[in-house]
């Protein structure tokens, strides 16, 4: 007889309705694994945003990742990348919602993107190193 406890309380969807959930959501996100691949690839097909203040920036950031506060994200500021354009945004870690900021405001800008899930934190925890700059 099985035993009901709070994994199974609730019955899993359906494979039909999980592939719909799981593929949608990596329309969404990324990792920080898949991330590091693309980077080593030379030409990843995204631009990698750091959406933290320049001073966490400087003080350690994923290697080829530009700067630019979320706050800060406006059109003038992305008028050098067409308007096709991947965005891939990242801040501090899961207990910072400053990448999804960052995303929510390219999106409201008309402009494809994902959040690295994990952020620095994420990245540090897969082992890859971070870089550092002068504030």
């Amino acid at each position: 007889m099985p035993t009901t406890n709070a994994v199974n309380t609730i019955p899993a969807a359906d494979a039909a309705t999980a592939l719909g959930h799981f593929r949608a959501a990596l329309q969404f996100e990324t990792d920080c694994s898949d991330v590091a691949s693309a980077l080593a690839t030379g030409t990843p097909g995204f631009v990698l945003l750091d959406v933290r203040s320049p001073a966490l920036y400087a003080q350690g950031h994923v290697p080829g990742a530009r700067n630019l506060p979320h706050g800060k994200i406006v059109e003038s500021k992305l008028a050098d990348y067409p308007a096709d354009t991947l965005f891939v945004t990242y801040c501090a870690g899961p207990h910072c919602n400053g990448a999804t900021r960052g995303a929510l405001r390219l999106a409201q800008l008309g402009r494809p993107v994902k959040v690295m899930i994990g952020g620095v934190t994420g990245w540090r925890d897969e082992g890859f190193s971070l870089a550092t700059s002068a504030a």
